[in-house]
């Protein structure tokens, strides 16, 4: 499949299923390989025989939907955004819940992949700030839509390259190298729960005090997907707690109101409910 056929065809189907073709156009290679995997699966010569093919089976939507994932993490990724998160957000929104007798401070990341992300807060937590928040307990939410990397998550077990950008007393102190892996020790994986979960469907959840949405969202979805899980986010936060997306990524225009903590870190507040500044 020439590239330039592929991109013709991201630009023909991404808008059908609710995508946008600008989130795709550095990483369409992931794509363009799955989807070159299934026509051969269903003896497609062609893409226009597998756009054929979708018209003529309705179904066959939601396999190329999971086809169009696109996964790239690895732990601490943006080291700045982990800093701000440990040295200012964190400390900020644990002091927030004792001060509403809170005994847990909750976080949903929302398309966790392999778990890297939701891991490296619960590593950040355990060395940095649980000995200062001693009586607030860490509960994370970590979902995702791909039962593959669910499981790979709750293995933890975890290759070189994942690990290589955390800081080295981290690495040292939360992982055992074994067998060529880097295996998560018990105590940083206690206060992680998996759950399979599309972003784009009811989370059964709500009362978070952060929600991580890094690079899924506000990347790869159209405006009016942007918005309405805006509005879903935002339901889902206590008031004052924090959105943090991509540092690439915006909230859409004409979405719901959220202050502006950091522009160049895209850290959104859900404001106070006695706030009644326009946004």
């Amino acid at each position: 499949m020439k590239d330039e056929d592929c991109v013709r065809f991201l630009q023909w189907c991404l808008p059908r299923m609710k995508m946008r073709w600008r989130g795709f156009r550095r990483v369409r290679a992931q794509a363009c390989k799955r989807i070159q995997r299934r026509m051969t699966e269903l003896s497609c010569p062609d893409l226009g025989a597998y756009r054929r093919y979708l018209e003529n089976n309705a179904e066959e939507w939601d396999v190329l939907d999971s086809l169009c994932r696109i996964t790239v993490t690895r732990f601490h990724r943006d080291r700045l955004v982990f800093q701000v998160l440990m040295q200012e957000v964190l400390p900020d929104l644990a002091r927030a819940a004792l001060a509403r007798d809170a005994r847990t401070l909750r976080i949903w990341c929302a398309g966790c992949a392999s778990g890297e992300e939701p891991y490296t807060l619960s590593i950040g937590w355990h060395l940095e700030l649980a000995g200062h928040f001693p009586e607030l307990g860490l509960e994370i939410l970590a979902t995702d839509i791909d039962s593959g990397l669910l499981a790979r998550a709750a293995l933890a077990h975890y290759p070189w390259s994942a690990v290589s950008n955390l800081p080295a007393a981290w690495r040292a102190a939360a992982f055992e190298l074994r067998d060529g892996e880097y295996r998560l020790r018990p105590v940083f994986r206690l206060p992680v729960r998996f759950l399979d979960h599309d972003v784009r469907t009811p989370l059964p959840e709500s009362g978070f005090d952060l929600i991580l949405c890094r690079n899924l969202v506000f990347t790869y979805f159209d405006p009016d997907v942007q918005r309405r899980l805006a509005g879903d986010f935002r339901d889902h936060l206590l008031a004052g707690g924090v959105l943090l997306l991509g540092i690439h990524e915006r909230l859409p225009e004409g979405g719901p109101r959220f202050q502006v903590v950091s522009e160049r870190l895209s850290l959104y507040r859900r404001p106070p409910p006695d706030d009644t500044a326009r946004p």
